[in-house]
């Protein structure tokens, strides 16, 4: 097949539009923190059952310790505490200043990769990567107006908000490079994405039981509507979509796959228009031309 990388990279684009719908369902009903948790209990059993229908075994058996090292961190930095900051970036600031924050994340990936993995750009790439993400932020950054009439709290509250989508998409840079050394050339995209969902999951249910609200969660989990939304938004975002993103990264350059996969906010406009009956502006509609330009450089560079 033609392009598996870039494809790839495409589905995952796609199948996490989806998930945001899911999941701004989901999160309404029982809160983005115990949706984040909930997501990843649902991925690690939907990956672990994969597994074993398709290879009889959870983890192959001579996966190398330096593998496991960087996946575990990948699922710690990228899974757990990268989107722990983007979710709380939206509580601060809102998603859409949010997903223009982050949009830089191709970047960063990009800036990194080259230092740590030796993979470097030809002009075209680069120019992919600047057209898609210039037109990501063309589309997210249009409703945004700070205005003139900002008080003290509110600026300290932009920063903080800056702050942490910067940190999300710093920390979704730095855990695609960490899985694409840990997969190295010898281990699969779905047992690698097993073992960054089984890290993340661990580390953010630790930190749950150390803040001692445990007990909370016996409430979530009785909201059935909830869980069926999360439910699907796993399928779509941390099973399907996280395990795609691996096969992306292993066919492609890391920052050509993250300017791919972060399309989201223009692949979102159909979405809205269809479910959430909402009018696209002429300006979204130039961001999205754009961005499609951008992702074509990218698959014939």
């Amino acid at each position: 097949m033609p392009y598996p990388g870039e494809l790839a990279a495409l589905s995952t684009a796609i199948l996490w539009s989806f998930t945001s719908l899911f999941f701004t369902s989901a999160s309404r009903r029982i809160g983005s923190y115990w949706l984040n948790k909930i997501r990843i209990l649902f991925a690690v059993m939907l990956l672990g059952i994969t597994l074993l229908l398709i290879t009889g075994e959870l983890l192959p058996p001579d996966i190398p310790v330096q593998s496991y090292y960087f996946l575990i961190l990948s699922g710690v930095i990228g899974l757990s505490i990268g989107d722990a900051f983007l979710f709380r970036a939206y509580v601060v600031i809102g998603p859409r200043l949010s997903l223009l924050i982050f949009s830089i994340s191709p970047i960063i990936t990009a800036i990194i990769a080259w230092f740590f993995l030796g993979e470097r750009l030809g002009i075209q790439a680069i120019w992919g990567i600047t057209m898609t993400v210039a037109g990501m932020g063309w589309v997210t950054v249009e409703r945004y107006n700070v205005g003139t009439g900002v008080t003290i709290q509110e600026r300290k509250k932009l920063k903080l908000g800056i702050f942490l989508a910067f940190g999300g998409a710093t920390g979704q840079a730095i855990g695609l490079i960490l899985a694409k050394a840990g997969m190295g050339n010898h281990l699969e995209p779905l047992p690698a994405t097993f073992i960054r969902m089984l890290s993340a999951g661990i580390a953010i249910w630790l930190f749950s039981l150390l803040r001692g609200d445990i007990k909370e969660a016996k409430e979530k989990f009785r909201d059935k509507k909830a869980l069926i939304l999360a439910l699907g938004g796993a399928i779509c975002g941390p099973f399907l979509g996280v395990w795609m993103s691996l096969v992306a990264i292993k066919y492609v350059a890391t920052g050509i796959a993250a300017a791919i996969m972060s399309i989201v906010p223009v692949l979102v406009i159909p979405l809205v228009i269809i479910f959430y009956k909402e009018k696209v502006s002429s300006r979204a509609v130039i961001g999205a031309i754009i961005t499609v330009a951008g992702v074509i450089l990218l698959f014939y560079r």
